[in-house]
């Protein structure tokens, strides 16, 4: 008799910097999704796919929800919606350290009057006491019906393990949407371009990353098995394309020397990584470039 299988969708949503992508990267085992110490370093859905015993589970990691100015920003904060709205089990991830802050409470608050399936991940756990988790998860349960508590450390990995075979047993039963051997529905060309902003975000400061946004203009298999891959830089300002290039281009190459490495890592084949720096002002209102880094047009 053939084995019941299950496939179905958790989405990961929370405030900026909860550390939804630390989480999905940890329980994928891989690097999919931007990880770094800035705020809403993540712009659109990321899928990540993993097996569990007979269970596909598909996480979304969705962009941190905060409040909009920009159209960039609305397009962020829509696709972090709809990755909740799509989904079978929806995470909420609060950092523990942080408690129950005012964004939390909004984000809480919508997801009430949404009446969907919520899973509360408490995350961070290994840096607070435990005497604080109780009334941090009394405070929550109180505004939101949760189906189940978890305790987590996605930057340790404790509790992960339980939160995964929870999600396995969970998730409705049916055929797999993706093959098993799948890590993600990004195309080559997006993840290409995301290594390169996470590298602005590791390696400049203040304003730079929020100003600058990264196109994958080709990308072209070469016969000896590796790629070619040629990527525009775009920032808001003539200041931010200085600093990016750096003094006599050492900025730029160092950028584009990590990205290649850990682009060649995940395709697992050898790559080389071509990029120049565009400035063009109000980039984050045009649409075709906000399509262009995989975020749907938004009023």
């Amino acid at each position: 008799m053939a084995e019941t299988t299950r496939c179905g969708f958790a989405a990961l949503v929370g405030a900026p910097n909860a550390g939804k992508s630390t989480l999905l990267n940890r329980m994928t085992g891989a690097k999919l999704s931007i990880v770094s110490p800035k705020a809403q370093t993540t712009r659109f859905r990321v899928l990540g796919i993993l097996m569990r015993e007979h269970t596909q589970i598909l996480l979304v990691d969705t962009p941190g929800i905060f409040r909009p100015r920009r159209k960039l920003d609305r397009a962020m904060v829509a696709a972090a919606w709809t990755g909740s709205d799509d989904a079978d089990i929806t995470l909420l991830l609060v950092d523990a350290k942080s408690g129950l802050t005012e964004a939390v409470a909004e984000i809480i608050d919508r997801l009430a009057k949404a009446g969907r399936k919520i899973w509360l991940v408490l995350n961070k756990t290994d840096l607070v006491t435990p005497e604080v988790l109780l009334p941090l998860t009394a405070a929550i349960t109180e505004k939101l019906i949760v189906e189940h508590v978890f305790m987590v450390s996605a930057r340790s990995g404790s509790g992960v393990d339980d939160l995964l075979d929870r999600l396995a047993e969970n998730l409705p039963e049916g055929p797999y949407l993706y093959p098993e051997d799948d890590l993600t529905d990004l195309p080559d060309r997006l993840l290409a371009a995301e290594l390169v902003r996470e590298q602005i975000f590791m390696q400049t400061h203040e304003e730079v990353p929020y100003g600058a946004t990264v196109e994958t203009e080709s990308y072209k298999e070469r016969p000896d098995g590796s790629v070619r891959i040629d990527a525009t830089i775009y920032v808001s300002r003539a200041g931010h394309k200085a600093i990016l290039i750096g003094e006599r281009g050492q900025k730029i190459r160092q950028i584009g020397e990590r990205a290649r490495k850990q682009l060649s890592a995940l395709l697992e084949r050898p790559c080389h990584l071509f990029l120049n720096v565009k400035e063009r002002s109000g980039w984050d209102e045009e649409r075709a470039r906000l399509r262009a880094i995989g975020l749907d047009d938004v009023p």
